[in-house]
Order: C-alpha cells, then sequence, then structure tokens
C-alpha cells in the first residue's frame, strides 16, 4: 500500500494560512480528523483525498460445491477467491479462477476455542512441530496456485505464539507467501508472528454475509466502502452463499462507477510494521468476533 505523510496544511487549505489563528486551526483538525479516527481503531492508510478507495474482497470456504464456486468466479474484477484444502472441487475451481486472473488463497481451518468441526486438512494445538508442518505443506500442495492464506476459524490456535510461529516459517519456505488475520479472536497473535518473519500481512476489517439477507449483505458492503474511504483500503470477506453473489453481482459495477477501486488481498498486505498499527476493524471488535465463524 502506498502512503504519503500526512500535510499539516493541504494544498485546498492553504487559502487558510493567512488567517486568525483560530481559522487555521479549525482547518487543520478538519483536514485531521480522518486521521485522529483510522489512529483510534487502527486503520490502515489514510485516504490521499485525491486517490480512489481501495477494497479487496476475499470469498471463503470455496471447493465444496462446484455450482455456487462457478458463479462466484464469474463475478466481474479482482475478487479473491480462499479454497479449503482437499475439499472434491477445489483444485478445479482453483485452476480456472486462475485462468481468469483471480488470485488464489488458501483458507487454512484452524482450531476454534468452541470445539466446531474443521474438516480435513486442519492445524491443532495438539499436533507435533512434524504432523503441523506435513498438513500444512499437503493443504498447500493441494490447492493450487496460492498466493496467500488466511484462516478458517482459529479462535484458539491464533492466540498461540509457537503455533503461528510454525505456520509463518512454512509460508515463508514457500517463498514468502502472504497471511491475511480472519480475526476470530481479539486475542490473535497471527499478525504479530508474520511481522517478525518478514511476511507480507493483513486483516479483515468486515464480515459481509453473517446475516445472509440481501439487505444485511448490502450493508456490511456500503460499511467495508466507507472504511476504505476513509482510511484508504479496508479487506472484506464473504462466502459463495447465492445472496451474497447476488449482492456482489448488482454492486460492484456502482462501486466502479463511484470510483472505489477492487484489488487482490495481496494488494493491502504489507511487512511495514508502521501501516500495521493502522489496519483494523472500525465496528466494535468483540462484536464481530462473537458474530463470526470461530
Amino acid at each position: 500500500m502506498s502512503e504519503r505523510p500526512l500535510a499539516i496544511c493541504p494544498p485546498q487549505q492553504r487559502r487558510d494560512a493567512g488567517a486568525r489563528p483560530a481559522g487555521r486551526l479549525a482547518a487543520v483538525a478538519r483536514y485531521l480528523a480522518p486521521a485522529a479516527v483510522c489512529l483510534l481503531f487502527g486503520l490502515s492508510a489514510v485516504a490521499d483525498p485525491g486517490n480512489h478507495a481501495r477494497i479487496a474482497i476475499i470469498i471463503d470456504d470455496m471447493g465444496n460445491a462446484l455450482a455456487d464456486g462457478k458463479r462466484a468466479i464469474e463475478l466481474h474484477g479482482a475478487i479473491t477467491f480462499a479454497f479449503l484444502p482437499h475439499t472434491p472441487f477445489a483444485s478445479q475451481l482453483a485452476k480456472r479462477a486462475h485462468g481468469m486472473d483471480k488470485e488464489i488463497m488458501l483458507h487454512l481451518p484452524m482450531q476454534s476455542r468452541v470445539g466446531s468441526r474443521l474438516g480435513p486438512g486442519a492445524l491443532t494445538l495438539h499436533m507435533t512441530e512434524r504432523e503441523f508442518r506435513e498438513t500444512l505443506e499437503a493443504g498447500l500442495e493441494s490447492v493450487p496456485h496460492v498466493t496467500g492464506v488466511n484462516n478458517h476459524m482459529g479462535s484458539l490456535l491464533t492466540q498461540h505464539p509457537g503455533a503461528m510461529d510454525w505456520l509463518m516459517q512454512v509460508l515463508k519456505d514457500y517463498g514468502g507467501l502472504y497471511f491475511i488475520d480472519s480475526r476470530t479472536s481479539l486475542q490473535t497473535v497471527a499478525q504479530q508472528l508474520a511481522r517478525e518473519h518478514a511476511l507480507a500481512h493483513g486483516r479483515r476489517d468486515i464480515f459481509l454475509d453473517n446475516i445472509r439477507t440481501p439487505e444485511a449483505i448490502r450493508a456490511q458492503l456500503r460499511q467495508l466502502v466507507r472504511k476504505a474511504r476513509v482510511c484508504g483500503a479496508a479487506v472484506g470477506i464473504g462466502h459463495p452463499y447465492p445472496r451474497t453473489i447476488e449482492v456482489l453481482q448488482a454492486e460492484l459495477p456502482r462501486l466502479r462507477r463511484q470510483g472505489v477501486r477492487l484489488v487482490p488481498a495481496s494488494e493491502l498486505t504489507s511487512i511495514d510494521p508502521w501501516r500495521e498499527t493502522w489496519h483494523a476493524c472500525l465496528s466494535p471488535l468483540p462484536k464481530v468476533a462473537r458474530n463470526s465463524k470461530q
């Protein structure tokens, strides 16, 4: 993500330079208000008023349903697709998506606090380092064209530095795959360990379809765009649900006309620790974590 240092007196407000001190302070305060919001909530880079807002949308849970997966891949624009390992249609759909210039991720199952069923290829705290590595490597090999990884559930595993250290080491050994933290736990240390391994990383800002109605999905998409407009960029995660695909089919062309840029997830990752402190979720995190898959 490209950034510019904050200008204390931006061009459009230089005409205030000769005003009385109170006027100058008010002008500066108006300009810095978005920066204050981003700093307060740990958001990504402050938007440059001359640039378009950028959003990345990741479609998780790909690979189990062929028809739904094909419909999702047909969405126009730089949607990123995250495939569960060892699923029946992961290889076929990932190759199809790659052929359409879509970015491919591994949607990696990780142990949760609530004991949810994880499916094949899951990482757990009970594994030895060798078991952990072999399971992860097999998952990566099961999905062609992988460029990054995000977590499926993982509210327990992402809290453990040792497990996250093993994870990031394998991603580094695979040529430096990026990692996006789905943020299913408020105590996650995944980004901290990615940073220590000098891996590009990012985090989810908005879940689009925890409530699977068109009205709720549209509201979440608007929230994603608002965040991107204020802070330059934002990452949303959805699923190949029919309602989600219908909403995105209708709304993505409108976003393009409004100047919102849809970019691959990798474009909103960074290894820069200063930038990482600016990137988080505007919504109250405890509420988001409770409503999301853990």
